[in-house]
């Protein structure tokens, strides 16, 4: 088993908490971090019919039943669950009595929210980082590699090829998922949605022209979009100003979770492919966004995290936020070769407009280089632990 970066902040806030909650995207790894941390509970998985089922039919003799230290997987499908586990908690809060995994981050928090606020201490667990990768040598070799492979776990525990292993992930969630526990019916029209967003990865999102691409309407995109941040698929970034209620009126860009499963869905499988594609700049992007945003949330943090852009197109890739203050603004170039010209828009933008100094400027690089300058720092996509803040 590879490393979880979170694992540490569970096992902290287990001693101090009666629930904990893992939730993100299916295959992420969750059942098997819950299963390694916690090897000493009893486990029941709400994904068994039998499960489900005696549940339904007496929920309190089946929490006597089960009154240890207990590990419920895929919660979210015993939606009454959360309201017996109040109960069950309040009459006797012991730290770490529960945890509780799902991959319908919406139907969790719809749950513990109503029911377990303040009981629950809340993680989200996404595929695995590049530095989780490094730490247990698996790693892939190069920057494309890394693109095309992603990060979810089976992909390093099976050996198997990454276009293989996405398509049959995508055909489960799509049947699984989206149909059965979402209600989405259009299954042909979402696939092709899908398809859309993939393509937009890393991009300004423009909704009305996404809905006419796909052929439905710009609620129905809303929806969609929606129902995919809940899944752990993809994550919308905002523009930073400096009042956050004027985000609302500009666009966000959009970014898949794992930068694999968008080559996928772009219909890039091969170097070969990613070469023709277009697409290397905005994967690259996609992936280096999507691994500082999981070193925010093994720290247990929601990532307070943006992109600079002006009226005339002048933009910065990514800003790092503490409150209302911008602390670090960071350019991603998919390049490896050093460009004194990539440190420019950090000059003008970071510095000359969010009163940065150099120190908090960085460019992420597609090469194996990591330096330091007067203007900022020249990091490897391989050190980017560096920018963790």
């Amino acid at each position: 088993m590879i490393l979880r970066a979170i694992a540490p902040k569970v096992l902290e806030l287990s001693q101090k908490m009666p629930v904990v909650s893992l939730s993100g995207p299916r295959q992420s790894g969750k059942t098997t971090l819950a299963r390694h941390l916690f090897s000493d509970y009893e486990y029941l998985s709400f994904e068994d019919p039998d499960t489900r089922e005696r549940f339904d039919h007496d929920p309190r003799a089946f929490l006597g039943a089960h009154d240890g230290r207990v590990i419920f997987d895929e919660a979210q499908r015993a939606p009454e669950l959360f309201s017996y586990l109040q109960a069950a908690v309040d009459d006797r809060p012991d730290y770490g009595r529960f945890v509780l995994t799902g991959s319908q981050d919406f139907l969790m928090m719809r749950g513990i929210t109503q029911s377990l606020a303040g009981r629950v201490a809340l993680f989200k667990l996404l595929p695995l980082s590049f530095r989780e990768l490094n730490g247990a040598g698996e790693a892939p070799q190069d920057r494309d590699q890394w693109l095309l492979q992603g990060g979810y776990p089976a992909l390093y525990d099976r050996n198997i090829d990454p276009a293989d292993y996405y398509g049959l992930y995508v055909n489960t969630y799509l049947e699984r998922d989206v149909r059965a526990e979402l209600g989405v019916r259009k299954l042909a029209q979402f696939s092709v949605f899908l398809q859309l967003c993939a393509l937009r990865t890393g991009q300004q999102l423009n909704k009305t022209d996404l809905a006419t691409d796909a052929g439905v309407s710009v609620g129905t995109v809303g929806e969609w979009l929606s129902l995919l941040e809940a899944s752990g698929i993809l994550f919308q970034l905002q523009p930073w100003t400096r009042s956050r209620g004027k985000r609302l009126t500009k666009r966000p860009k959009l970014y898949f979770c794992d930068a694999g499963l968008a080559a996928h869905l772009a219909g890039v499988d091969s170097l070969e492919g990613l070469e023709a594609s277009g697409l290397r700049g905005h994967l690259f992007e996609t992936a280096v966004i999507s691994d500082l945003r999981k070193a925010e949330y093994a720290r247990g943090r929601r990532p307070e995290m943006s992109f600079w852009r002006d009226a005339k197109g002048n933009e910065i890739d990514l800003v790092v936020e503490k409150g209302l203050r911008a602390i670090a603004a960071i350019e991603i170039k998919s390049g490896t070769t050093f460009r004194q010209k990539y440190f420019q828009p950090l000059e003008r933008q970071a510095v000359g407009q969010l009163g940065l100094s150099p120190a908090g400027c960085a460019v992420v690089n597609g090469g194996a280089e990591t330096s330091l300058s007067d203007q900022g720092s020249w990091v490897s996509y391989r050190d980017l632990e560096m920018l963790e803040l």
